[in-house]
């Protein structure tokens, strides 16, 4: 008889800067980026990453290792207050999936801004909440 599931420790602090660089970078990419949909799905890797920090600072829910859950499940169990942005994530999810298949018609230009602009929004308020905003 084990002990029971635990968390894993939260990533070090001074980790964060670094892990939200490269969340910055790729929202950098999607901005240079020409194609609506390419623009697209950068944008949605940078949420994901930024999603990442937070899951990484907060540590994953215990058990979370058991099923394979979406880092938008895991982050709205984590921080209930993100739940517009783990939804607006979360549908991207899917057009992202889509256009990674070849759909590039999936997005549209406006489809392709607003997930750029909602990545960037995500990113700032969680460097925000974290102490962590860039210079």
């Amino acid at each position: 008889m084990g002990s029971p599931p635990r968390s894993p420790a939260p990533a070090p602090r001074s980790n964060m800067p670094a892990l939200l660089a490269r969340a910055r970078s790729v929202l950098d990419e999607a901005e240079r980026s020409e194609s609506a949909a390419d623009r697209f799905c950068l944008a949605h890797l940078a949420a994901l990453r930024t999603a990442a920090v937070v899951i990484a600072e907060r540590g994953r829910p215990a058990g979370s290792r058991r099923r394979l859950v979406s880092v938008w499940v895991v982050l709205q169990g984590l921080v209930p207050e993100y739940d517009t942005w783990t939804s607006f994530f979360a549908a991207g999810a899917t057009v992202r999936s889509a256009v990674e298949a070849g759909a590039v018609s999936a997005v549209s230009t406006r489809m392709a801004d607003d997930q750029l602009r909602a990545a960037r929004e995500f990113l700032a308020l969680v460097e925000d909440s974290l102490g962590l905003l860039a210079a």
